[in-house]
């Protein structure tokens, strides 16, 4: 059964093609710079690549594009669109409403639109493409899977915020959580490297790119996370200044006259790695320029896995017994000199890395903790793609796609 993966940006669209349940990857691309004249076309089909430069309007031709370059005659991989069985929707937003992926109706629209406020920049292109592949796709199922949706089963121990509590009844102000997919696909894989039920296990999973988050889970079940209301709070990220005093924002606005938009610019675009380094919010490019003495480019790395560190130990209180630590995410799954430094110091706690495979291990799936450590620390590449194709793919045979 061929099953379509879309993530829409607010000016992107990823896509990836699976044969399910096999797992396989049959194609997959990206469009970027939709809205422009000079909007990129990236796909691929094994070993063969097609680029293109073109005006894209906007996420609709997007699609267009999609189902065209799926069914060419060259390139494509199916012969009409038919084939693909159901279409998997990456929604960041669904609120409280949502605990798990669902079947998309005009009810879960609705929701999804007045989830809106609460993710402004991703939500609205989110729905863009289920209205769509509503058009292109009109005999595939579409389901929605959302960022959320992991992290529901936080209490509100840890999801409220210290403020008036009517801001939570009237407003739903609450921390949330994000990168749910994500988190959910590196423990359910953990938990079969280990051979354990998935809600058999105590984790800390660690997603690092340019976004950044850590999660606690307990018997499986997210019960805390590091962002909250909006994917700012937390980590220090590539250009995301996560944890402040929310009197900076407030010394901002009143004493240095910076106005709310501003600040909305300079905490979510430019702080972070790029704010403190200078350099880049590629973390890369920032240990290249450590390597070269580059003072600020080194301080922004001890400050990230300070940060990391940080809420590694927090999340070791909060679940008792811990079972084992993932890192995954761009810079998760390729930076050694961040899981080493993220865990340092941390022996005494039952955390002891082997450095040799720590050192040698880039993207790829592996335990990187020493036969002493009590605690296990893997790192399993994310696949948040195939996550969505396996929830889609269960929904399609619920509907008889078969």
């Amino acid at each position: 059964m061929n099953i379509l993966v879309i993530n829409c940006g607010s000016s992107s669209i990823k896509f990836k093609l699976f044969s399910m349940p096999e797992n396989t990857l049959v194609a997959s691309g990206l469009i970027e710079k939709i809205g422009g004249t000079d909007a990129t076309i990236n796909y691929s089909k094994g070993t063969s690549i097609f680029r293109e430069t073109r005006k894209v309007s906007d996420h609709r031709q997007g699609l267009e594009i999609i189902a065209k370059l799926l069914t060419d005659p060259e390139r494509g991989v199916v012969k009409n669109l038919s084939e693909i069985k159901g279409i998997g929707h990456r929604v960041v937003h669904g609120g409280e409403e949502f605990t798990g992926s669902m079947l998309i109706d005009e009810k879960v629209k609705n929701k999804i639109k007045e989830f809106i406020p609460l993710a402004p920049l991703h939500n609205p292109p989110n729905m863009e493409g289920i209205i769509a592949s509503e058009k292109y796709f009109p005999e595939s199922v579409q389901v929605a899977c959302f960022d959320t949706a992991f992290h529901t089963t936080i209490s509100p121990v840890a999801y409220l915020y210290a403020i008036p509590y009517r801001f939570y009844q009237e407003y739903r102000i609450r921390r949330y959580g994000f990168h749910g997919t994500s988190h959910r696909y590196v423990a359910r894989r953990f938990a079969q490297l280990m051979g354990r039920h998935k809600y058999d296990v105590n984790l800390i999973t660690c997603h690092l790119g340019n976004g950044c988050s850590i999660t606690a889970v307990k018997n499986g079940r997210s019960i805390d996370t590091s962002m909250g209301f909006t994917p700012l709070e937390g980590l220090v990220m590539g250009t995301r200044s996560g944890d402040i005093d929310p009197g900076i924002i407030l010394y901002f606005v009143e004493n240095l006259g910076i106005k709310p938009s501003e600040v909305n610019k300079i905490l979510n675009k430019e702080s972070g790695l790029a704010g403190i380094s200078g350099v880049s919010n590629d973390f890369r490019s920032i240990v290249e320029s450590a390597s070269k003495g580059n003072k600020m480019a080194e301080l922004a790395i001890e400050i990230f896995c300070y940060r990391v560190k940080k809420y590694i130990g927090a999340y070791l209180a909060v679940l008792s017994r811990t079972d084992g630590i993932v890192f995954t995410a761009g810079i998760g799954e390729n930076q050694p000199v961040v899981r080493e430094k993220s865990l340092q110091g941390l022996e005494e706690l039952g955390i002891i890395i082997d450095r040799e495979k720590n050192k040698n291990c880039t993207a790829t799936e592996q335990e990187i903790s020493s036969p002493e450590s009590k605690i296990k620390v893997f790192v399993i590449p994310t696949n948040e793609e195939l996550a969505i194709a396996s929830d889609t793919y269960e929904f399609a045979k619920k509907q008889g796609r078969i």
